[in-house]
Protein backbone atom coordinates (compact mmCIF):
# COMPACT_ATOMS: atom_id res chain seq x y z
CA UNK A 1 0.00 0.00 0.00
CA UNK A 2 0.98 3.11 -0.96
CA UNK A 3 2.02 5.76 2.03
CA UNK A 4 2.22 8.72 0.56
CA UNK A 5 -1.39 9.72 1.86
CA UNK A 6 0.29 10.78 5.01
CA UNK A 7 2.77 12.61 3.27
CA UNK A 8 2.12 16.19 1.87
CA UNK A 9 2.79 14.94 -1.37
CA UNK A 10 1.59 18.38 -3.57
CA UNK A 11 3.00 20.64 -0.82
CA UNK A 12 6.09 19.01 -2.02
CA UNK A 13 5.83 18.73 -5.19
CA UNK A 14 5.23 22.45 -5.57
CA UNK A 15 7.73 23.24 -4.31
CA UNK A 16 10.05 21.53 -5.93
CA UNK A 17 8.56 22.57 -8.78
CA UNK A 18 9.12 26.09 -8.21
CA UNK A 19 12.41 25.49 -7.53
CA UNK A 20 12.75 24.05 -11.24
CA UNK A 21 10.91 27.33 -12.45
CA UNK A 22 13.90 29.12 -10.75
CA UNK A 23 16.05 27.36 -12.03
CA UNK A 24 15.42 27.37 -15.78
CA UNK A 25 14.78 31.05 -15.21
CA UNK A 26 17.77 31.74 -14.39
CA UNK A 27 19.40 29.85 -17.42
CA UNK A 28 18.75 32.68 -19.37
CA UNK A 29 18.56 35.67 -16.92
CA UNK A 30 21.98 37.24 -18.24
CA UNK A 31 21.10 36.93 -21.70
CA UNK A 32 19.41 41.12 -21.25
CA UNK A 33 22.06 41.37 -18.21
CA UNK A 34 25.79 40.46 -19.97
CA UNK A 35 27.06 44.04 -20.93
CA UNK A 36 25.90 45.07 -17.48
CA UNK A 37 27.82 42.42 -15.64
CA UNK A 38 31.15 42.81 -17.56
CA UNK A 39 31.29 46.19 -16.73
CA UNK A 40 30.32 45.45 -12.96
CA UNK A 41 33.31 42.89 -13.34
CA UNK A 42 35.74 45.38 -14.70
CA UNK A 43 35.32 44.14 -18.42
CA UNK A 44 35.10 46.28 -21.36
CA UNK A 45 32.40 46.07 -24.38
CA UNK A 46 35.14 44.60 -26.34
CA UNK A 47 36.26 41.81 -24.55
CA UNK A 48 32.99 39.57 -24.56
CA UNK A 49 35.11 36.52 -24.98
CA UNK A 50 36.33 36.85 -21.75
CA UNK A 51 32.99 37.06 -20.51
CA UNK A 52 31.60 34.01 -22.16
CA UNK A 53 32.49 31.68 -19.16
CA UNK A 54 29.32 33.79 -17.39
CA UNK A 55 27.54 31.99 -19.64
CA UNK A 56 28.65 28.45 -19.89
CA UNK A 57 29.89 28.08 -16.60
CA UNK A 58 26.17 27.68 -15.60
CA UNK A 59 25.85 25.01 -18.51
CA UNK A 60 28.96 23.30 -17.27
CA UNK A 61 27.76 22.91 -13.51
CA UNK A 62 24.56 22.23 -14.76
CA UNK A 63 25.35 18.86 -16.73
CA UNK A 64 28.72 17.58 -15.04
CA UNK A 65 27.50 16.75 -11.63
CA UNK A 66 23.48 15.56 -12.68
CA UNK A 67 24.45 11.45 -12.59
CA UNK A 68 26.05 12.24 -9.23
CA UNK A 69 23.31 13.80 -8.10
CA UNK A 70 20.91 11.58 -9.39
CA UNK A 71 22.62 8.72 -7.81
CA UNK A 72 22.79 10.77 -4.34
CA UNK A 73 18.87 11.20 -4.44
CA UNK A 74 18.69 7.17 -4.79
CA UNK A 75 21.02 6.91 -1.96
CA UNK A 76 19.55 9.47 0.70
CA UNK A 77 16.63 10.53 -0.63
CA UNK A 78 14.93 13.26 -2.60
CA UNK A 79 13.80 15.90 -0.22
CA UNK A 80 17.22 15.87 1.10
CA UNK A 81 19.25 16.26 -2.58
CA UNK A 82 16.36 18.99 -3.13
CA UNK A 83 17.41 20.81 0.06
CA UNK A 84 20.96 20.56 -0.75
CA UNK A 85 20.41 21.81 -4.29
CA UNK A 86 18.74 25.06 -2.95
CA UNK A 87 21.41 25.52 -0.54
CA UNK A 88 24.07 25.08 -3.48
CA UNK A 89 21.98 26.89 -5.51
CA UNK A 90 21.67 30.04 -3.03
CA UNK A 91 25.32 29.95 -2.19
CA UNK A 92 26.37 30.53 -6.01
CA UNK A 93 23.57 33.33 -6.42
CA UNK A 94 25.47 35.10 -3.40
CA UNK A 95 28.66 34.66 -5.00
CA UNK A 96 27.54 36.20 -8.12
CA UNK A 97 25.68 38.79 -6.47
CA UNK A 98 28.90 40.07 -4.36
CA UNK A 99 31.32 39.47 -6.70
CA UNK A 100 33.60 42.29 -8.05
CA UNK A 101 35.65 40.18 -9.94
CA UNK A 102 35.35 37.92 -13.45
CA UNK A 103 36.03 34.73 -10.92
CA UNK A 104 33.41 34.88 -8.43
CA UNK A 105 31.30 35.81 -10.72
CA UNK A 106 32.19 32.77 -12.94
CA UNK A 107 32.53 30.15 -9.79
CA UNK A 108 28.86 31.57 -8.57
CA UNK A 109 27.26 30.72 -12.04
CA UNK A 110 28.74 27.28 -11.92
CA UNK A 111 27.47 26.70 -8.45
CA UNK A 112 24.29 27.78 -9.88
CA UNK A 113 24.61 25.51 -12.05
CA UNK A 114 24.84 22.70 -10.36
CA UNK A 115 22.12 23.13 -7.79
CA UNK A 116 19.97 24.11 -10.97
CA UNK A 117 21.01 20.95 -12.45
CA UNK A 118 20.00 19.11 -9.42
CA UNK A 119 16.63 20.23 -9.08
CA UNK A 120 14.91 18.92 -12.02
CA UNK A 121 16.31 14.80 -11.83
CA UNK A 122 15.34 15.22 -8.18
CA UNK A 123 11.71 16.16 -8.80
CA UNK A 124 11.03 13.77 -11.48
CA UNK A 125 12.32 11.09 -9.23
CA UNK A 126 9.91 12.64 -6.70
CA UNK A 127 6.95 12.34 -8.51
CA UNK A 128 7.90 8.29 -9.56
CA UNK A 129 7.99 7.55 -5.32
CA UNK A 130 4.84 9.87 -4.68
CA UNK A 131 2.34 8.64 -7.65
CA UNK A 132 1.41 5.28 -8.78
CA UNK A 133 3.20 4.84 -12.35
CA UNK A 134 -0.38 5.10 -14.33
CA UNK A 135 -0.94 8.18 -12.38
CA UNK A 136 2.64 9.70 -13.01
CA UNK A 137 1.66 11.58 -16.53
CA UNK A 138 0.02 14.97 -15.06
CA UNK A 139 2.06 15.91 -12.47
CA UNK A 140 5.35 15.51 -14.98
CA UNK A 141 3.50 16.86 -17.21
CA UNK A 142 3.19 19.97 -14.84
CA UNK A 143 7.09 19.99 -13.99
CA UNK A 144 8.01 20.07 -18.07
CA UNK A 145 5.65 23.01 -17.94
CA UNK A 146 7.11 24.88 -15.73
CA UNK A 147 10.77 24.22 -16.19
CA UNK A 148 9.40 25.65 -19.91
CA UNK A 149 7.76 28.86 -18.61
CA UNK A 150 10.96 29.29 -17.04
CA UNK A 151 12.73 30.20 -20.39
CA UNK A 152 10.22 32.25 -21.30
CA UNK A 153 10.24 34.50 -17.51
CA UNK A 154 14.15 34.55 -17.38
CA UNK A 155 14.47 37.30 -19.88
CA UNK A 156 11.62 38.49 -19.07
CA UNK A 157 12.57 38.68 -15.19
CA UNK A 158 16.22 39.99 -16.00
CA UNK A 159 14.63 42.84 -18.31
CA UNK A 160 12.47 43.79 -15.80
CA UNK A 161 14.97 44.11 -12.66
CA UNK A 162 16.95 45.76 -15.09
CA UNK A 163 14.65 48.44 -15.63
CA UNK A 164 14.59 49.33 -11.84
CA UNK A 165 17.85 48.26 -10.33
CA UNK A 166 20.98 47.22 -11.05
CA UNK A 167 22.00 43.22 -12.19
CA UNK A 168 23.17 42.27 -9.03
CA UNK A 169 19.47 42.32 -7.62
CA UNK A 170 18.77 39.59 -9.74
CA UNK A 171 21.07 37.43 -7.80
CA UNK A 172 19.90 38.28 -4.69
CA UNK A 173 16.33 37.80 -5.75
CA UNK A 174 17.80 34.32 -6.67
CA UNK A 175 19.26 34.21 -3.55
CA UNK A 176 16.25 34.62 -1.57
CA UNK A 177 14.01 33.00 -3.41
CA UNK A 178 16.45 29.54 -3.49
CA UNK A 179 16.58 30.11 0.89
CA UNK A 180 12.49 30.49 1.42
CA UNK A 181 12.12 27.69 -0.92
CA UNK A 182 14.74 25.43 0.95
CA UNK A 183 13.13 26.23 4.28
CA UNK A 184 9.34 25.66 3.59
CA UNK A 185 10.69 22.20 1.76
CA UNK A 186 12.35 21.59 5.56
CA UNK A 187 9.19 22.10 6.95
CA UNK A 188 7.04 20.48 5.43
CA UNK A 189 9.82 17.19 6.21
CA UNK A 190 8.32 16.77 9.70
CA UNK A 191 8.84 13.47 11.79
CA UNK A 192 6.00 11.12 12.13
CA UNK A 193 3.16 11.44 14.51
CA UNK A 194 4.79 11.25 18.35
CA UNK A 195 8.35 10.75 17.02
CA UNK A 196 11.15 13.13 19.16
CA UNK A 197 13.84 14.80 17.02
CA UNK A 198 17.27 15.42 18.47
CA UNK A 199 18.15 19.52 17.88
CA UNK A 200 21.91 19.54 17.17
CA UNK A 201 22.44 22.64 18.43
CA UNK A 202 26.24 23.11 18.25
CA UNK A 203 26.22 21.98 14.79
CA UNK A 204 23.58 24.40 14.71
CA UNK A 205 25.40 27.43 16.10
CA UNK A 206 28.67 26.59 14.06
CA UNK A 207 27.00 26.33 10.59
CA UNK A 208 25.17 30.23 11.54
CA UNK A 209 28.65 31.57 12.42
CA UNK A 210 30.27 29.57 9.14
CA UNK A 211 27.70 31.08 6.81
CA UNK A 212 27.60 34.81 8.97
CA UNK A 213 31.60 34.41 7.73
CA UNK A 214 30.82 33.50 4.34
CA UNK A 215 28.27 36.68 3.82
CA UNK A 216 30.87 38.57 5.28
CA UNK A 217 33.76 37.46 2.97
CA UNK A 218 32.06 37.06 0.03
CA UNK A 219 30.30 40.50 0.37
CA UNK A 220 33.14 42.11 1.97
CA UNK A 221 31.09 45.60 3.22
CA UNK A 222 32.96 48.98 2.42
CA UNK A 223 33.04 50.10 6.24
CA UNK A 224 34.21 46.75 7.42
CA UNK A 225 36.93 46.56 5.07
CA UNK A 226 37.98 50.43 5.20
CA UNK A 227 38.22 50.42 9.10
CA UNK A 228 41.70 50.25 10.67
CA UNK A 229 40.19 47.66 13.33
CA UNK A 230 37.96 45.24 11.37
CA UNK A 231 39.77 45.27 8.24
CA UNK A 232 42.79 43.06 9.35
CA UNK A 233 40.71 39.84 8.55
CA UNK A 234 40.47 40.75 5.21
CA UNK A 235 43.94 41.17 4.19
CA UNK A 236 45.75 37.91 2.51
CA UNK A 237 48.29 36.19 4.56
CA UNK A 238 49.62 34.75 1.58
CA UNK A 239 49.89 35.28 -2.16
CA UNK A 240 48.43 37.89 -1.97
CA UNK A 241 44.83 35.45 -2.32
CA UNK A 242 41.66 36.45 -0.76
CA UNK A 243 41.16 33.02 0.50
CA UNK A 244 43.94 33.25 2.72
CA UNK A 245 43.14 35.53 4.70
CA UNK A 246 41.82 35.38 8.43
CA UNK A 247 38.11 35.53 8.23
CA UNK A 248 38.13 32.82 4.73
CA UNK A 249 40.29 30.59 7.27
CA UNK A 250 38.18 30.91 10.18
CA UNK A 251 34.85 30.71 8.14
CA UNK A 252 36.10 27.31 6.71
CA UNK A 253 36.90 25.49 9.58
CA UNK A 254 33.90 26.39 10.82
CA UNK A 255 32.10 25.16 7.81
CA UNK A 256 34.09 22.18 8.41
CA UNK A 257 33.09 21.96 11.75
CA UNK A 258 29.36 22.25 11.41
CA UNK A 259 29.49 19.84 8.55
CA UNK A 260 31.06 17.17 10.78
CA UNK A 261 28.85 17.97 13.99
CA UNK A 262 25.37 17.78 11.49
CA UNK A 263 26.19 14.87 9.61
CA UNK A 264 24.97 11.30 9.79
CA UNK A 265 28.46 9.35 9.98
CA UNK A 266 26.85 6.12 9.05
CA UNK A 267 25.68 8.20 6.00
CA UNK A 268 28.27 9.70 5.32
CA UNK A 269 30.50 6.25 5.08
CA UNK A 270 27.73 4.68 3.03
CA UNK A 271 28.19 8.25 0.49
CA UNK A 272 31.93 7.23 0.42
CA UNK A 273 31.57 3.10 -0.39
CA UNK A 274 28.04 3.41 -2.76
CA UNK A 275 28.05 7.16 -4.67
CA UNK A 276 31.10 5.71 -7.00
CA UNK A 277 32.73 9.09 -6.83
CA UNK A 278 35.75 7.99 -9.23
CA UNK A 279 32.81 7.48 -11.60
CA UNK A 280 31.19 10.60 -10.93
CA UNK A 281 34.43 12.39 -11.90
CA UNK A 282 35.34 10.00 -15.45
CA UNK A 283 31.78 10.86 -16.61
CA UNK A 284 31.47 14.38 -15.00
CA UNK A 285 35.52 14.69 -17.14
CA UNK A 286 33.79 13.49 -20.28
CA UNK A 287 30.80 15.50 -20.06
CA UNK A 288 33.14 18.49 -19.50
CA UNK A 289 34.99 17.80 -22.62
CA UNK A 290 31.47 17.71 -24.46
CA UNK A 291 29.90 21.18 -23.10
CA UNK A 292 33.81 23.09 -23.88
CA UNK A 293 34.02 21.57 -26.80
CA UNK A 294 30.33 22.90 -28.52
CA UNK A 295 29.22 25.78 -25.93
CA UNK A 296 32.42 27.61 -26.62
CA UNK A 297 32.64 27.80 -30.08
CA UNK A 298 31.22 30.89 -32.23
CA UNK A 299 28.14 29.72 -34.26
CA UNK A 300 28.92 32.55 -36.46
CA UNK A 301 32.27 31.08 -38.33
CA UNK A 302 32.57 26.85 -36.92
CA UNK A 303 30.55 24.52 -35.80
CA UNK A 304 32.91 23.89 -32.42
CA UNK A 305 35.73 25.26 -30.89
CA UNK A 306 39.09 25.12 -32.22
CA UNK A 307 40.16 22.89 -29.27
CA UNK A 308 37.05 20.24 -30.00
CA UNK A 309 39.19 17.37 -31.23
CA UNK A 310 41.48 17.41 -28.16
CA UNK A 311 38.25 17.88 -25.93
CA UNK A 312 36.35 14.91 -27.74
CA UNK A 313 39.37 12.63 -27.87
CA UNK A 314 39.55 13.29 -23.78
CA UNK A 315 35.93 12.96 -23.27
CA UNK A 316 36.21 9.68 -25.13
CA UNK A 317 39.00 8.22 -22.92
CA UNK A 318 37.09 9.27 -19.62
CA UNK A 319 34.00 7.43 -20.93
CA UNK A 320 35.82 4.29 -21.62
CA UNK A 321 37.61 4.20 -18.39
CA UNK A 322 33.98 5.09 -17.24
CA UNK A 323 32.63 2.08 -18.59
CA UNK A 324 35.23 -0.14 -17.29
CA UNK A 325 34.94 0.85 -13.86
CA UNK A 326 31.00 0.26 -13.79
CA UNK A 327 31.89 -2.78 -14.77
CA UNK A 328 33.95 -3.77 -11.72
CA UNK A 329 32.72 -1.71 -9.21
CA UNK A 330 30.89 -3.30 -6.39
CA UNK A 331 28.85 0.26 -6.57
CA UNK A 332 28.57 1.58 -9.91
CA UNK A 333 27.02 5.54 -9.98
CA UNK A 334 24.98 3.86 -12.93
CA UNK A 335 23.94 0.45 -12.50
CA UNK A 336 24.34 -2.33 -15.75
CA UNK A 337 20.92 -3.04 -15.00
CA UNK A 338 19.31 0.25 -14.89
CA UNK A 339 18.86 0.94 -18.64
CA UNK A 340 17.92 -2.80 -19.62
CA UNK A 341 14.83 -2.43 -20.58
CA UNK A 342 14.53 -1.24 -24.43
CA UNK A 343 12.21 1.62 -22.99
CA UNK A 344 15.00 3.53 -20.99
CA UNK A 345 17.85 3.23 -23.75
CA UNK A 346 14.90 4.67 -26.44
CA UNK A 347 14.15 7.30 -23.60
CA UNK A 348 17.68 8.27 -23.52
CA UNK A 349 17.84 8.51 -27.57
CA UNK A 350 14.50 10.36 -28.22
CA UNK A 351 15.49 12.93 -25.57
CA UNK A 352 18.81 13.32 -27.50
CA UNK A 353 17.18 14.00 -30.96
CA UNK A 354 14.66 16.17 -28.78
CA UNK A 355 17.53 18.89 -27.97
CA UNK A 356 18.69 18.53 -31.16
CA UNK A 357 15.71 19.59 -32.68
CA UNK A 358 14.63 22.09 -30.58
CA UNK A 359 17.82 24.08 -30.53
CA UNK A 360 17.51 24.71 -33.95
CA UNK A 361 14.66 26.46 -33.13
CA UNK A 362 15.80 28.20 -30.21
CA UNK A 363 19.13 29.98 -31.83
CA UNK A 364 17.52 30.55 -36.02
CA UNK A 365 14.16 31.51 -35.22
CA UNK A 366 15.23 34.98 -33.62
CA UNK A 367 18.17 34.77 -36.62
CA UNK A 368 15.09 34.66 -39.44
CA UNK A 369 13.19 36.97 -37.90
CA UNK A 370 16.16 40.10 -37.55
CA UNK A 371 16.97 38.87 -41.08
CA UNK A 372 13.73 39.55 -42.61
CA UNK A 373 11.19 41.86 -40.26
CA UNK A 374 13.09 42.75 -37.72
CA UNK A 375 16.43 43.64 -38.80
CA UNK A 376 17.09 46.68 -35.62
CA UNK A 377 14.75 44.99 -33.21
CA UNK A 378 15.98 42.58 -31.13
CA UNK A 379 13.22 42.33 -28.98
CA UNK A 380 10.72 41.84 -32.35
CA UNK A 381 12.86 39.04 -33.05
CA UNK A 382 12.51 37.43 -29.58
CA UNK A 383 8.68 38.00 -29.60
CA UNK A 384 8.68 36.01 -32.51
CA UNK A 385 10.23 32.78 -30.18
CA UNK A 386 7.96 33.29 -28.01
CA UNK A 387 5.01 32.06 -29.76
CA UNK A 388 6.62 29.16 -29.97
CA UNK A 389 7.54 29.09 -26.37
CA UNK A 390 4.32 30.04 -24.95
CA UNK A 391 2.90 26.77 -26.77
CA UNK A 392 5.74 24.33 -25.25
CA UNK A 393 3.97 24.20 -21.42
CA UNK A 394 0.52 23.92 -23.17
CA UNK A 395 1.64 21.14 -24.83
CA UNK A 396 3.82 19.67 -21.24
CA UNK A 397 0.55 19.67 -19.27
CA UNK A 398 -1.72 18.59 -22.46
CA UNK A 399 0.80 15.64 -23.21
CA UNK A 400 1.02 14.40 -19.64
CA UNK A 401 -2.85 14.13 -19.26
CA UNK A 402 -3.00 11.95 -22.23
CA UNK A 403 -0.45 9.58 -20.84
CA UNK A 404 -3.34 8.51 -18.50
CA UNK A 405 -5.46 7.70 -21.26
CA UNK A 406 -3.49 6.75 -24.02
CA UNK A 407 -0.14 4.95 -24.50
CA UNK A 408 2.85 7.41 -23.85
CA UNK A 409 4.69 6.32 -26.91
CA UNK A 410 1.93 7.39 -29.13
CA UNK A 411 1.72 10.82 -27.18
CA UNK A 412 5.40 11.35 -27.84
CA UNK A 413 5.40 9.96 -31.06
CA UNK A 414 2.82 12.09 -32.34
CA UNK A 415 4.33 15.28 -30.65
CA UNK A 416 7.70 14.97 -32.05
CA UNK A 417 5.50 14.30 -35.67
CA UNK A 418 3.94 17.63 -35.28
CA UNK A 419 7.34 18.99 -34.29
CA UNK A 420 9.10 18.22 -37.63
CA UNK A 421 5.94 19.43 -39.53
CA UNK A 422 6.06 22.65 -37.83
CA UNK A 423 9.85 22.46 -39.09
CA UNK A 424 8.94 21.60 -42.47
CA UNK A 425 6.30 24.78 -42.99
CA UNK A 426 9.31 26.80 -41.35
CA UNK A 427 11.31 25.78 -44.26
CA UNK A 428 9.09 27.18 -46.88
CA UNK A 429 9.74 30.36 -45.18
CA UNK A 430 10.61 33.45 -47.42
CA UNK A 431 11.53 37.20 -46.49
CA UNK A 432 7.94 37.84 -46.33
CA UNK A 433 7.04 34.46 -44.39
CA UNK A 434 6.23 36.65 -41.18
CA UNK A 435 3.83 38.94 -42.09
CA UNK A 436 0.88 36.51 -42.18
CA UNK A 437 -0.45 34.05 -39.65
CA UNK A 438 1.15 31.24 -41.31
CA UNK A 439 4.50 31.55 -39.75
CA UNK A 440 2.60 31.97 -36.22
CA UNK A 441 0.58 28.65 -36.71
CA UNK A 442 3.80 26.51 -37.57
CA UNK A 443 5.49 28.20 -34.23
CA UNK A 444 2.23 27.08 -32.03
CA UNK A 445 2.77 23.57 -33.54
CA UNK A 446 6.02 23.00 -33.49
CA UNK A 447 6.14 24.30 -29.65
CA UNK A 448 2.90 22.50 -28.99
CA UNK A 449 4.66 18.97 -30.42
CA UNK A 450 8.06 19.17 -28.42
CA UNK A 451 5.82 19.97 -25.28
CA UNK A 452 3.56 17.02 -25.97
CA UNK A 453 7.01 14.90 -25.63
CA UNK A 454 8.61 15.80 -22.22
CA UNK A 455 5.72 13.90 -20.02
CA UNK A 456 5.75 10.80 -22.10
CA UNK A 457 9.76 10.37 -22.47
CA UNK A 458 9.84 10.60 -18.74
CA UNK A 459 6.91 8.53 -17.90
CA UNK A 460 8.27 5.57 -20.36
CA UNK A 461 11.54 5.79 -18.54
CA UNK A 462 10.15 5.66 -15.15
CA UNK A 463 7.88 2.67 -15.73
CA UNK A 464 10.93 0.86 -17.43
CA UNK A 465 13.23 1.40 -14.82
CA UNK A 466 13.34 0.17 -10.49
CA UNK A 467 12.53 2.68 -8.09
CA UNK A 468 16.31 2.77 -6.70
CA UNK A 469 17.71 3.84 -9.74
CA UNK A 470 15.10 6.53 -10.68
CA UNK A 471 17.27 9.74 -9.72
CA UNK A 472 20.29 8.51 -12.22
CA UNK A 473 17.84 7.64 -14.37
CA UNK A 474 16.28 10.69 -14.57
CA UNK A 475 19.40 12.19 -14.72
CA UNK A 476 20.66 10.15 -17.79
CA UNK A 477 17.37 11.64 -19.87
CA UNK A 478 17.92 15.39 -18.81
CA UNK A 479 21.90 14.85 -19.51
CA UNK A 480 20.56 13.41 -23.50
CA UNK A 481 18.68 16.67 -24.07
CA UNK A 482 21.61 19.02 -23.17
CA UNK A 483 23.76 17.19 -25.16
CA UNK A 484 21.67 16.78 -27.64
CA UNK A 485 21.32 20.84 -27.44
CA UNK A 486 24.95 20.82 -27.48
CA UNK A 487 25.75 18.55 -30.67
CA UNK A 488 22.35 19.57 -32.73
CA UNK A 489 23.91 23.32 -32.74
CA UNK A 490 27.44 22.47 -33.24
CA UNK A 491 26.28 19.79 -36.81
CA UNK A 492 23.14 21.56 -37.70
CA UNK A 493 24.93 24.83 -38.34
CA UNK A 494 27.76 23.27 -39.94
CA UNK A 495 25.32 22.30 -42.64
CA UNK A 496 23.44 25.24 -42.66
CA UNK A 497 27.23 26.77 -43.21
CA UNK A 498 27.85 24.74 -45.86
CA UNK A 499 25.16 26.32 -47.51
CA UNK A 500 25.65 29.77 -47.08
CA UNK A 501 28.81 29.59 -48.41
CA UNK A 502 28.19 27.69 -51.81
CA UNK A 503 25.45 30.11 -51.93
CA UNK A 504 27.39 33.56 -51.36
CA UNK A 505 30.56 31.97 -53.83
CA UNK A 506 27.60 32.03 -56.22
CA UNK A 507 26.81 35.76 -55.46
CA UNK A 508 30.50 37.02 -56.65
CA UNK A 509 31.76 40.57 -54.71
CA UNK A 510 30.46 43.87 -54.28
CA UNK A 511 33.41 44.59 -56.47
CA UNK A 512 31.91 42.87 -59.79
CA UNK A 513 28.30 43.68 -58.75
CA UNK A 514 29.03 47.21 -57.52
CA UNK A 515 32.23 48.60 -59.60
CA UNK A 516 31.16 52.21 -59.12
CA UNK A 517 29.94 51.82 -55.06
CA UNK A 518 31.53 48.53 -53.96
CA UNK A 519 31.45 50.23 -50.11
CA UNK A 520 27.33 50.22 -50.57
CA UNK A 521 26.03 47.63 -53.08
CA UNK A 522 22.00 46.81 -52.53
CA UNK A 523 22.60 44.37 -54.31
CA UNK A 524 25.00 42.75 -52.76
CA UNK A 525 23.17 43.05 -49.33
CA UNK A 526 19.54 41.36 -51.03
CA UNK A 527 21.55 38.61 -52.44
CA UNK A 528 23.59 37.95 -49.27
CA UNK A 529 20.08 38.03 -47.18
CA UNK A 530 19.04 35.58 -49.35
CA UNK A 531 21.57 33.47 -48.97
CA UNK A 532 21.33 33.66 -45.15
CA UNK A 533 17.38 32.63 -45.79
CA UNK A 534 18.74 29.73 -47.98
CA UNK A 535 20.69 28.84 -45.03
CA UNK A 536 18.52 29.07 -42.23
CA UNK A 537 16.02 27.05 -44.83
CA UNK A 538 18.67 24.13 -44.58
CA UNK A 539 18.70 23.65 -40.94
CA UNK A 540 15.16 24.04 -40.73
CA UNK A 541 15.24 20.95 -42.83
CA UNK A 542 17.69 19.18 -40.47
CA UNK A 543 15.78 19.80 -37.84
CA UNK A 544 12.86 18.27 -39.27
CA UNK A 545 14.72 15.56 -39.77
CA UNK A 546 16.18 15.10 -36.25
CA UNK A 547 12.03 15.78 -35.17
CA UNK A 548 11.45 12.94 -37.50
CA UNK A 549 13.66 10.30 -36.07
CA UNK A 550 12.59 11.36 -32.68
CA UNK A 551 9.14 10.55 -33.37
CA UNK A 552 10.09 7.18 -34.68
CA UNK A 553 12.31 5.87 -32.10
CA UNK A 554 9.28 6.90 -29.41
CA UNK A 555 6.67 4.99 -31.33
CA UNK A 556 9.78 1.88 -31.66
CA UNK A 557 11.26 1.73 -28.46
CA UNK A 558 9.36 3.47 -25.68
CA UNK A 559 7.23 0.79 -25.62
CA UNK A 560 7.40 -1.13 -22.04
CA UNK A 561 8.04 -4.87 -22.51
CA UNK A 562 6.69 -5.23 -18.73
CA UNK A 563 5.52 -3.79 -15.88
CA UNK A 564 8.46 -2.95 -13.99
CA UNK A 565 6.75 -0.62 -11.41
CA UNK A 566 4.90 -2.42 -8.58
CA UNK A 567 3.15 -1.00 -5.43
CA UNK A 568 5.86 -2.03 -2.99
CA UNK A 569 8.78 -0.43 -5.14
CA UNK A 570 6.90 3.22 -4.22
CA UNK A 571 9.61 4.79 -1.48
CA UNK A 572 8.70 7.66 0.67
CA UNK A 573 11.73 10.34 0.92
Amino acid sequence: MRPARAEPRWAQFTIASLGVLLASADTYVVVLALPDIMTGVGLGVDELQRATPIVSAFLLGYVVVLPLIGRLSDLHGRVPVLTGCFAVFALGSLCTASGQELGLVVTGRALQGVGAGGLVPATLALVADRWEPERRGLPLGLVGAVQEVGTVLGPLFGGAVLAVSGWRTIFWVNLAGAVLLGAVLLALTVPAAGARRRVPVVGAVLGLLGLTGLVLAVTAPSALVADVTFGAVYVPTLFDAAWTSPLAIVTAVLVLAAAVRLSDRASLSRLLTEADLLGAILVGLALTGVVLAFATADPSRQAASDQAPLLLTGSVVCIVLFVVRQRHTDHPLVPLHALNEPAAKGALAVNFFVGAALVAALVNVPIFARATRYPDSQLGASLVLVQLLVALPVGAVLGGWLCGRTRPRVVAAAGMALAAVGFVAMAQWDSRALDGPGSTAALLATGLGFGLTIAPVNVALLAATRAAVHGVATALVVVARTVGMLVGLSALTAVGLRVFYAEQRAIGTPLTLCPTSPGDCPVYEAATRAALIIELQAIFWSAALCAAIAALLALLLLAPSRDKVSAREIQTV
